[in-house]
C-alpha cells in the first residue's frame, strides 16, 4: 500500500470517529437519572417517620437513617422537619423472618435468609399512596450455631435497606408514568 493511501484511510477513519462522537454528544441517549422520575412523585423537602418494631426496637433507628440517606442520595431531596415538609413518609415493619437456605454435610444450617417486609405510606402534593415492599439479605453462620444478635441486627438492617431500594424503584416507575 502506498503512503498516500494510508494517509487517506487514516483521515477517513478519524473523520468517522469525530462524526460519531459529535452525533453521540449532541443527540444523547435519552437516559434520565432516577431522581428525575422520583421528583415527579415527591417534593424536595421530605420528612420520614419510622414506627418502632417492638420485637427489634433498635432497628427503627437504622431504617430511619437508611431512608434519610436514600432521600439525599437517590431522591436528590432534603430532609425536613415535620412542620416544614412537603412530602411525608411513614415506614412500618410488617414482619421480619429468618429461614435456613443452605445446610452442611451434617445437616446443620450454614446460610440463612432474612426477609424484611415494610409498609410505606406517603403523602406529597396531592399524591397519596401505600406500598408494601420486601427486602432479602443472605448471610452465613457457623455450623451448629445460633444466629447471634449482631448477625440478626445486621441482617435486618441490610434487608430493610434493600426493601427501601425497592420502594424507591417503584416510586421512580410511578414518576415515569406521570
Amino acid at each position: 500500500m502506498r503512503r498516500a493511501d494510508r494517509g487517506t484511510i487514516r483521515a477517513v477513519a478519524l473523520l468517522m470517529i469525530f462524526s460519531f462522537l459529535f452525533s453521540a454528544t449532541f443527540s444523547g441517549c435519552g437516559y434520565k437519572p432516577m431522581t428525575a422520575y422520583t421528583k415527579r412523585v415527591f417534593t424536595d423537602r421530605i420528612y420520614t417517620e419510622v414506627e418502632v418494631y417492638l420485637r427489634d426496637p433498635e432497628n427503627a433507628v437504622l431504617v430511619k437513617d437508611a431512608m434519610n440517606e436514600a432521600i439525599v442520595s437517590r431522591f436528590g431531596a432534603k430532609i425536613a422537619k415535620k412542620e416544614d415538609a412537603t412530602t411525608r413518609l411513614w415506614i412500618r415493619f410488617k414482619s421480619v423472618s429468618f429461614s435456613p437456605i443452605q445446610y452442611d454435610a451434617n445437616g446443620y444450617a450454614v446460610y440463612y435468609r432474612a426477609r424484611v417486609n415494610l409498609n410505606v405510606r406517603y403523602a406529597s402534593a396531592g399524591t397519596k399512596g401505600k406500598e408494601s415492599v420486601v427486602g432479602f439479605y443472605d448471610f452465613p453462620i457457623e455450623p451448629n450455631a445460633v444466629i447471634s444478635d449482631a448477625k440478626r441486627f445486621e441482617a435486618i438492617r441490610y434487608g430493610a435497606q434493600k426493601a427501601l431500594d425497592a420502594f424507591i424503584s417503584r416510586m421512580a416507575v410511578r414518576g415515569e408514568s406521570l
